[in-house]
């Protein structure tokens, strides 16, 4: 079976799961802002996950030399997160709406990042050639940090964390699961982007350090001003 073919499938695979994952998020009685199932705010969702995801896919592919377009999930919930903020304030929604997607996120990476895996070189995700025993070959006959394992691996562990959280009905990590996840991911990536071949912008930095940033800044702003947690059962996570 073909890279593309694999790649696809597994693109699939994450959308179920993290379509389940919400699923379940629900039967655990857990109840989200009607906002955030909006036409209107999806549109503006996909719409803004979509331009960044190949705008900085893209663009980090050309400055590294290589050619053709790409996607990058970084890109895309990059996007997807000024397309939201551009809308609530548009719309005058004050309430935060990504506490429902905390789980989704983390499931779907993990499992995507399985596809990366098994693309193979034409992906451009995998890492820096490594001595270690548990690199991997994709085909050129160089040993490679298998990066997109690493970042399946750091996702599936936040998704772990964050079931027992809400097995425990933690009121902080589930009001707040959407910024937490984003804060985790932002700082593994920005990590295993030194592991990667992707050309430098500003000193040993890529454009995905430069993003990983930028999205753990943001991530950061919004838990050092959320509004203190009540016990989930008193309210609607927001």
């Amino acid at each position: 079976m073909g890279g593309a073919l694999l790649h696809t499938l597994f693109d699939i695979a994450a959308w179920l799961a993290a379509a389940a994952a919400l699923s379940w998020l629900s039967w655990r009685g857990l109840r989200f802002p009607a906002q955030s199932f909006e036409l209107p705010y999806i549109a503006a969702l996909v719409f803004g996950a979509g331009i960044g995801a190949y705008l900085f896919g893209s663009a980090n592919l050309w400055w590294s030399g290589q050619s053709g377009i790409a996607r990058s999930v970084e890109g895309a919930l990059a996007g997807g997160i000024v397309a939201i903020e551009l809308y609530k304030w548009s719309a005058g929604i004050t309430v935060r709406t990504g506490a429902r997607f905390a789980l989704p996120l983390a499931v779907g990476i993990a499992i995507g990042r399985l596809g990366c895996y098994f693309s193979g070189l034409d992906d451009f995700t995998y890492g820096t050639p490594t001595a270690l025993p548990f690199g991997h070959d994709f085909g050129d006959g160089v040993l490679r940090h298998p990066v997109q394992l690493y970042e399946s691996a750091a996702m599936g562990l936040f998704a772990l964390v964050y079931v027992v959280a809400v097995l425990n009905r933690n009121a902080f990590t589930i009001t707040n699961g959407f910024y937490l996840v984003l804060a985790y991911y932002g700082a593994q990536r920005f990590l295993w982007e030194f592991l990667k071949p992707n050309g430098t912008l500003i000193g040993p930095f890529t454009l995905f350090h430069l993003l990983s940033l930028s999205i753990l800044l943001y991530a950061a702003i919004m838990l050092a001003t959320a509004p203190k947690a009540r016990p989930i059962h008193e309210r609607a996570v927001a």
